[in-house]
């Protein structure tokens, strides 16, 4: 069974290799898509390559639609984006993946269909199943060699559909049993320094302690530390001492 969540249905059209409908399969689970399916697969259906390929994703495929014709697969849906590296000479809109994955969720948002189609290994879409889409899907690939293998194109595109549809944070810092540290915690660090350069004379010459003081303690906020570094470089400095004491 599928699930309900709102999502494009990911055709393939005369897949060719079990191995490529099973990697397909993974890579639509990988960002949360399931609604597979596949048009006339030379190999028939069910295919135990694309089982042993898929992995954990087998319930794509046990829930991927067969039909004969890609005809069949688009009958109820609304808009249709067709992959192609190649110029068909068919006039239509061409876009990238991400614009096509968020075009595809302010549909989809709308309560309309939409599908993705994807070209047998070999040669791609024809253009007979272009012809049928509304927009051209183009990944912007080195152009001396474009060639895509099939789930890397689905992976791209699965990808796009996660970022537009998913609360997704796009930069995080996962701290390691500490937290940031304060600005007290800063201060304090700084102050413990400062003292104990004075005591090296580090600051010198004189005239220009204050503005090395100043930019040791612009250091110190620059590296944005946690506690657990603040107590490390606490350490570091008494070990330090220690370490000049006993050599006295």
């Amino acid at each position: 069974m599928t699930s309900a969540t709102p999502q494009p249905a990911f055709v393939l059209v005369r897949p060719q290799m079990g191995e490529n409908i099973g990697g397909a399969a993974r890579a639509m689970l990988n960002f949360g898509l399931d609604k597979m399916r596949v048009v006339a697969p030379r190999d028939g259906w069910p295919n135990e390559r694309a089982v042993a390929m898929a992995s954990g994703a087998g319930r794509v495929l046990d829930g991927a639609l067969l039909t004969e014709t890609t005809e069949q697969a688009l009958e109820d849906c609304h808009y249709v984006f067709a992959t192609t590296a190649r110029a068909r000479g068919l006039t239509k809109p061409v876009v990238t993946p991400e614009t096509a994955m968020k075009q595809a969720a302010e549909m989809i948002a709308r309560g309309e269909k939409v599908a993705v189609l994807f070209g047998p290994e070999r040669a791609g879409l024809e253009n007979e199943d272009i012809a049928r889409a509304n927009a051209i899907i183009n990944v912007p690939v080195n152009p001396e060699y474009a060639s895509l293998n099939l789930a890397q194109c689905v992976l791209l595109t699965a990808y796009e559909w996660r970022r537009q549809s998913a609360d997704i944070v796009h930069e995080r810092v996962d701290l390691a049993k500490t937290d940031w540290a304060s600005n007290a915690d800063i201060d304090a660090l700084g102050r413990h320094y400062e003292e104990r350069l004075e005591e090296a004379n580090f600051f010198f010459p004189e005239e220009k302690a204050e503005n090395m003081k100043v930019n040791l303690r612009n250091m110190w906020s620059r590296m944005r530390l946690t506690r657990a570094d603040v107590q490390m470089l606490h350490g570091v400095m008494r070990q330090m001492v220690r370490w000049k004491e006993k050599g006295q």
